[in-house]
């Protein structure tokens, strides 16, 4: 069994590498199609609602389907979609098109980013001790990935949908590769070594009750964090391109510096976490996102932008997983639920979300309108109290004793 388990760990890292890349590949691709299209900021920025659209109504679907099904059969079907759908904003030539592209590969990418996370959550349960963030760190890799290979591509003045293709077809057989050694299915809720004999049995029913309006406050925290990522995600090359004036080449390692900045913070999270706990993590973190968006806002200099990017992905690195690993333990009869609400909420903000700072550009410069960030961050920074529970220190305190 522990061999089976380390190998569905390591699976999962892979997964989120996958995901990543995927993700990263559209992301430092965004320069070169919006040019090709011919559309506006504000124009990208409403096509990014129907991204954000496709991958709310793909995690509505994996994530039911992962429960019945099995992460073995949903993880690696969603990848193969995933990467068979990332060439499609690479052919398209107008923004009907565009459209059409964006919503099918925010379903696919849904569908992968859900059920992903679903298993992540199941393999911690099943390690007793802080995993997640280091999965989360393999997503960042991956958009790490996908920006040196896309700065190269642009740099060489490679087709978008040729590069796109490439990758895609690449991880269409990771995904088939990888799949079996995936856990067939949830480990059992009420697994006697991951529970606390000294709980009276009257209280699972009212903790439930609370624990519903709670996860719904996980979901907007993980709403606002993941509205940020995604604002990185989407607008970090355009700024330095059309703010700053630097070149595509050079515009691409924005994305790559926070990215990169994501990796480091979510490879040290799972220690600092069994020694300070999730409330901590959460509420510096956002502080120090607030902090590194301001210089970007602010910030005339492209040393002062790439410092301040770095800033951004250190802070918010240990966000996401927190809120994640809270919902999925919040209550053990309905983890793959919970994770899926703070899942779904979360990439709202993440895949739509940046459309509001495309509307914002209407009225602001596009680095001004970074400022809608820096409040949200100070807003999380603020509500990071909900980790505060006493369920939480248990499930904390077990992990770290797990993990010496």
């Amino acid at each position: 069994m522990e061999r089976s388990l380390r190998a569905a760990r390591v699976a999962t890292y892979i997964y989120f590498v996958l995901c990543g890349t995927l993700m990263g590949a559209w992301v430092v691709h965004i320069p070169a199609i919006e040019d090709r299209v011919g559309i506006s900021h504000a124009t990208l920025g409403g096509l990014l609602v129907l991204l954000g659209l496709g991958a709310f109504l793909g995690m509505q679907v994996a994530g039911p389907l992962t429960d019945r099904l099995g992460s073995r059969v949903v993880v690696p079907a969603s990848g193969i979609l995933c990467g068979a759908a990332l060439v499609l904003p690479g052919l398209a030539r107008d923004p009907w098109a565009l459209a059409g592209a964006l919503l099918v590969f925010g379903f696919c990418n849904g569908c992968l980013d859900v059920s992903m996370n679903a298993h992540a959550v199941h393999v911690e349960k099943a390690y007793g001790r802080p995993v997640m963030s280091g999965f989360h760190a393999t997503f960042s890799v991956g958009g790490v990935l996908a920006s040196l290979v896309g700065a190269g591509a642009a740099s060489a003045g490679l087709n978008p949908a040729a590069g796109m293709a490439a990758m895609g077809a690449v991880g269409i057989v990771i995904a088939l590769a990888t799949a079996r050694a995936l856990l067939p299915a949830a480990p059992v809720a009420d697994d006697p070594g991951h529970g606390s004999a000294a709980e009276p049995e009257a209280a699972p029913a009212p903790r439930r009750r609370s624990g519903t309006g709670r996860v719904w406050l996980l979901a907007a925290l993980a709403l606002m964090v993941m509205l940020c990522e995604g604002a990185a995600n989407d607008w970090s090359a355009l700024h330095l391109k059309d703010v700053l004036g630097a070149p595509a080449g050079t515009a691409a390692f924005a994305y790559g510096t926070f990215a990169a900045a994501m990796t480091l913070g979510r490879l040290l999270a799972d220690r600092f976490v069994a020694r300070f706990g999730s409330l901590a993590i959460l509420r510096y973190g956002a502080a120090t996102a607030a902090v590194g968006i301001t210089l970007v806002a602010l910030g005339p200099w492209m040393w002062a932008a790439f410092t301040g990017w770095a800033l951004f992905g250190l802070g918010l690195s240990g966000c996401v997983p927190q809120l994640f690993s809270a919902a999925g333990h919040a209550d053990p009869a309905a983890a793959g639920a919970n994770v899926s609400r703070v899942a779904g909420l979360g990439y709202v903000g993440m895949l739509a979300g940046p459309a509001v700072i495309g509307w914002l550009t209407h009225l602001v410069a596009l680095d001004h309108a970074f400022v809608l960030l820096t409040l949200l961050c100070v807003t999380t920074a603020v509500g990071a109290r909900v980790l505060r529970t006493g369920a939480d220190h248990t499930r904390q305190s077990e992990m770290a004793a797990g993990s010496h």
